[in-house]
């Protein structure tokens, strides 16, 4: 009794699964949430710490929302560039292929 039904019904947990799996989740850190999104004529008066670039999953099977994927670069570069003492990051380049590059500031 191993019909194509079966089969489906067999392996649908398996592949919720693995399509869940690749979903990610980011959450902003304590210390992320101190930093803040800014423009570049924010942060005129603050020193740049470095260039940080984050990394995401843009698809998932399918490709997926990209606002979703814009939020989650933004919680990742904020998460980074508290670890590293910044306090303001502005974004250098749009998101491209689940990535984006940003500019991490100490500001006053």
């Amino acid at each position: 009794m191993n019909t194509l039904a079966t089969r489906i019904i067999r392996a649908t947990p398996a592949l919720s699964a693995l399509l869940l799996g690749g979903c990610a989740f980011v959450s902003l850190t304590d210390a992320g949430a101190n930093v803040r999104q800014s423009s570049a004529e924010d942060v005129s008066q603050c020193k740049l710490v470095a260039t940080i670039s984050s990394q995401t999953k843009d698809t998932v099977v399918l490709d997926r929302n990209s606002g979703k994927v814009r939020e989650e670069l933004i919680v990742l570069a904020r998460n980074r560039a508290a670890e590293i003492g910044a306090n303001a990051i502005v974004p250098v380049a749009e998101q491209r292929n689940g990535s984006q590059d940003f500019s991490a500031y100490s500001c006053p």
